[in-house]
């Protein structure tokens, strides 16, 4: 069955108040190498299907929710009760609300979005090009490319039908010494990966491996430090995750007010930083409609299909929205701001890139990516990590070598208010959460007094 077949039919068979269908069919290609040579390659299909029947009407509504990988035409039905089956057992929800109505999507019926190993048609040779410099040189290269479309349909019972496709390439790159006693990272998130430049890439590794002939072994300290755009991601999507307002309004996050109610509305930061998201920017477009397989703080299921627009969470450095759904937004009285698969970061101030940063610092260090980010204090956003894959010291404005890792203790909330200088925005993947959250903007950061709380035997 098509997918448009299987919504419509789940719909049919629906003996409940509501109903939504979600199916989504993933397309994917990867290649993978080791020790400067291909390894591995493959393409994949899967379909996830998920049915939210509802029971009951507005605010009284109760939901249940069955989602499978795999379903066949006779799955359909027992599929379906087993969702209006939920739906009954579980009782009135929370977050219930009255399903959006709509009308059939001008491409509901175009096929789902498909790739194969010919999206990387420009990037094996460029890649055989960069294993003979690795090999000539003396240097090693591992790594993993993707590419991903995922074509998402939803339909429901009050008539809406949607259709989404959304191509994602990662790209991620380490490379090694020969004796594997140093390491570098690069990587990249693009929708089309004939957009990536291996020759850029591999010279940034190159560049990077260089750095790191000279060893300097260095303690813990607060550190002159400047943060990469990959690293800023990282730190900047964990404070993005951890907006729900719900939460906030409870007091359970950095975003609660003390003794009751959100900091919408407060300065929360002391530069003049923009955090944002877009689902219409160019080159990070996303899902202009709010999609939600599960009800959590940040989203319902009875919000599928709420209209997304480009909202700032922190307008100049004051907080200006956390993530609602309608039902807490009801609760804190403030806009409806659902969630975006996007995330950019602004500083009114900013100018030239990394290495202009890097230009201005007498000593300190400069990153190449975070690792292994976890929280500590969720009333501050206080977050631990390790550094990976190259920590350099920086002398008088120059790369001078090496140095050990560390692991540090920071808090992203914290930072937007101490980082000294900022380059221009580019497009940038987390090195953790990359693979989760890939479509993000960000500069790089310098933080005069960064943590490198203690030494790490991490590489």
């Amino acid at each position: 069955m098509t997918p448009q077949e299987i919504v419509e039919r789940c719909l049919e068979l629906s003996k409940s108040d509501g109903m939504i269908v979600l199916v989504d069919e993933n397309s994917s290609a990867n290649l993978r190498w080791a020790n400067n040579a291909l390894t591995t390659n493959g393409v994949m299909h899967a379909r996830q299907v998920t049915v939210i029947a509802t029971v009951g009407a507005g605010t009284g509504a109760a939901s249940g929710v069955v989602a499978r990988s795999a379903v066949t035409p006779d799955d359909l039905e027992p599929f379906v009760r087993s969702a209006e089956q939920a739906a009954q057992d579980n009782g009135a929800a929370e977050d219930a609300q009255p399903l959006l109505d709509g009308e059939a999507a001008t491409d509901w019926y175009d096929e789902p979005g498909r790739t194969s190993a010919t999206a990387f048609q420009s990037i094996a040779p460029a890649l055989g090009e960069a294993f003979i410099r690795g090999r000539n040189e003396q240097r090693v290269l591992y790594g993993y490319v993707e590419h991903d479309v995922r074509t998402t349909y939803v339909g429901t019972s009050t008539g809406w039908r949607y259709r989404h496709e959304q191509p994602t390439g990662n790209i991620g790159i380490t490379g090694k010494t020969a004796d594997l006693a140093s390491s570098a990272w690069v990587g990249q998130a693009v929708r089309d990966v004939a957009d990536l430049d291996i020759n850029v890439l591999d010279a940034e590794l190159t560049r990077r491996l260089a750095w790191s002939q000279r060893a300097v072994e260095l303690p813990a300290g607060h550190y002159d430090t400047v943060l990469p755009p990959s690293a800023v991601s990282d730190l900047m999507v964990y404070a993005y995750w951890n907006m729900s307002a719900r939460d906030a309004h409870d007091g359970r996050t950095v975003y609660s007010k003390p003794g009751a109610g959100t900091r919408v509305g407060e300065k929360i930061a002391d530069r003049p930083v923009t955090l944002w998201s877009d689902p219409a920017v160019p080159g990070l477009t996303s899902t202009p409609f709010a999609l939600a397989r599960a009800s959590s703080a940040a989203q319902s299921v009875f919000d599928n299909g709420l209209q997304l627009q480009r909202t700032e969470w922190i307008s100049e450095g004051t907080l200006s929205a956390l993530i609602q759904t309608r039902h807490s937004a009801d609760l804190t009285g403030l806009p409806v701001t659902p969630a975006i698969e996007n995330l950019g970061l602004d500083v009114g101030d900013a100018g030239g890139d990394i290495d202009d940063l890097v230009s201005g610092v007498e000593r300190g260090l400069l990153l190449t990516c975070l690792w292994y980010i976890r929280e500590v204090d969720p009333q501050t956003l206080l977050l631990t990590g390790l550094t990976r894959d190259g920590v350099y010291l920086v002398e008088n404005g120059e790369v001078t070598g090496a140095v050990n890792n560390f692991r540090f203790n920071e808090s992203p909330i914290s930072l937007l208010s101490r980082f000294s200088h900022a380059s221009e925005t580019v497009h940038t993947v987390g090195r953790e959460f990359g693979d989760y959250f890939p479509r993000t903007a960000m500069p790089a950061l310098r933080v005069p007094d960064f943590n490198m709380s203690s030494v790490s035997q991490a590489s």
